[in-house]
């Protein structure tokens, strides 16, 4: 049966970004393995991914180095579910990680858009009970 295994965060360098989601956002760290002309298969992934990770895919010079930060035109593209808001939502705010807004309770859960270094917008999210 198919499923969603990575999504791509297009970056401007791999150590930066490393830094910021292994140590502000709390991913692992899943691979970091050298390729040719420098480039390398980096993925992070949450704690309890069930599955899908993060590639994190340095730019090359052109239009894609335009489009890190910007990879959905302004909208949120990625959702980090967490199953204790408070104590994840506190972590990362310790950690550097700026939030734009309070937390906010909507019929889905509780959610709070945080950036990430580059200016990418995520969701917080603690999916509501079901």
């Amino acid at each position: 049966m198919p499923h969603l295994g990575l999504v791509t965060v297009v970056v401007r360098d791999y150590d930066e970004a490393i830094a910021f989601y292994v140590g502000a956002a709390g991913f692992e760290l899943v691979e970091d393995t050298p390729l040719s002309d420098g480039k390398r298969w980096v993925v992070v992934a949450p704690p309890a991914a069930r599955g899908t990770a993060v590639l994190l895919a340095r730019a090359v010079p052109g239009e894609q180095v335009a489009r890190v930060g910007d990879q959905t035109g302004g909208r949120v593209g990625w959702f980090l579910y967490t199953d204790a808001f408070d104590r994840d939502h506190a972590r990362m705010r310790e950690a550097g990680v700026v939030f734009e807004e309070a937390p906010r309770r909507e019929p889905y859960g509780t959610v709070a858009v945080f950036r990430d270094l580059y200016g990418n917008r995520w969701d917080l999210i603690e999916p509501a009970e079901r």
